[in-house]
């Protein structure tokens, strides 16, 4: 890998689940090489527990996660991201505002744990397996070669991530 630090922001509509748990999964196997972010677009303002719980499960750090507005990211002192990745269709389908440094986009979608109705047991599997799912995707893109590959080459390689194992109908159309 490059010695270069790439900022990264993961995207979703409520920002409780899916881009959180991305945010912590890359801030743990990308520690070094990589700044993570999530936000929302229409963010609820907490982060979901059992996000929290999964990501505590999986020794993954939930200090300083917060549910929050993906305005923060759009201002001129907001660092300047590399890579913007939606999480959700919904998320994917909005107008995003407009990021600074022409950032590499792809859509990672997986379905909302969040959504799960039922009991304890089945909202943390839904939960486990969104986890897993992220995690499959975050170490395929932290061992892309980034300093020998061209601007094409990593935007192809980054949208198939979005289409492995567990990718919602909307990416696997992509």
């Amino acid at each position: 890998m490059s010695d270069r630090v790439f900022n990264v922001l993961f995207l979703c509509t409520g920002n409780t689940a899916r881009s959180v748990l991305a945010e912590s999964i890359l801030r743990k196997m990308g520690a070094g090489g990589f700044n993570a972010f999530s936000a929302g677009s229409q963010p609820k303002g907490v982060v979901n527990p059992f996000a929290l719980k999964v990501l505590a499960e999986n020794e993954c750090p939930v200090d300083g996660l917060r549910s929050k507005s993906w305005d923060e990211f759009a201002t001129a002192d907001a660092p300047k991201m590399d890579f913007v990745f939606t999480v959700c269709d919904n998320a994917a389908g909005e107008e995003c505002p407009f990021w600074p440094g022409q950032p590499m986009t792809a859509h990672w979608g997986i379905e909302d744990p969040a959504a799960v109705e039922g009991s304890e047991i089945e909202k943390l599997r839904a939960f486990n397996q969104a986890f897993r799912f992220m995690r499959n995707r975050i170490a395929t893109f932290t061992a892309l070669p980034f300093a020998s590959l061209d601007r094409m080459t990593l935007t192809r390689q980054i949208g198939e991530i979005g289409r492995m194992n567990g990718a919602t109908r909307q990416t696997a159309k992509s």
